[in-house]
């Protein structure tokens, strides 16, 4: 194992820490990064020596921010009590606002098919599936440069196309319109069983690789970890788009 330090200028807040640490961590060989936005540093652990272009790429893509020193240490500097303060005011990991987001959905679902009668589970899936599209894509592009950051950490097509983890909340917003609008039914569910399963092998290669990382579904305004909830999310959605194809 391998440490170094970082300077880093430009950074604020937590929410800056957060963006870079996420934009670090996918860089290969990289085990932890610990960021204290108070000092403008981070800490780095490597599995070898890390090349300075690619630390730079990674902090440039997070964000207005820039390595001004990278070097090799035996004993990192511990963060700065305002660092560890700035931390701490980040939100704590837990899947309750997921839940609770698609709790309301799943609510608004039922209140449409009670308010017009259609109460056909193609008329239900089609009204979740729009909300579940037009919500999502609101929170990832509340942050499109942080989402893109976390997201290319566990997304497959992301990983290799950078740009695609900035298509995608425009994807995904151009689902939720067309199931809102019933247009194209059985397009937009070929598109959306291709997106969800592709984003479902994302994230099982994530867990698989018991890396502790964070969700992008919603962004990053909320704080949520991979868990298995996030495999089965995509797998729901996947399964609720091949069902209306066999319904169509």
């Amino acid at each position: 194992m391998r440490t170094h330090e970082a300077s880093i200028r430009g950074m604020h807040c937590g929410g800056c820490a957060t963006r870079i640490r996420d934009a670090v961590e996918t860089l290969p060989g990289v085990r932890s990064v610990r960021v204290d936005p108070e000092a403008g540093s981070a800490v780095i652990v490597a599995d070898d020596a890390l090349e300075r272009d690619a630390v730079d790429r990674a902090v440039a893509g997070a964000g207005a921010y820039a390595i001004t020193e990278l070097r090799e240490v035996d004993e990192p500097r511990e963060p700065s009590a305002a660092g560890d303060q700035a931390a701490a005011a980040e939100p704590a990991e837990s899947l309750y606002p997921l839940f609770l987001i698609v709790g309301y959905i799943a609510g608004a679902t039922v209140l449409i098919a009670g308010a017009t009668g259609a109460w056909s589970i193609e008329a239900m899936m089609r009204h979740f599936m729009a909300g579940f599209f037009l919500v999502f894509s609101f929170f990832k592009l509340l942050d499109l440069r942080g989402f893109a950051s976390a997201y290319r950490r566990y997304d497959i097509p992301a990983t290799y196309v950078p740009a695609w983890a900035y298509a995608y909340p425009f994807v995904e917003l151009g689902l939720g319109i067309a199931y809102l609008l019933a247009f194209a039914p059985v397009a937009t569910n070929i598109a959306t069983l291709v997106l969800m399963l592709v984003g479902a092998a994302g994230v099982l290669r994530a867990l698989r690789g018991g890396r502790r990382i964070r969700c992008a579904c919603l962004g990053t305004a909320l704080n949520l970890p991979m868990t298995t909830v996030t495999l089965i999310e995509d797998l729901t959605m996947a399964a609720m788009a091949a069902a209306m194809l066999a319904l169509a």
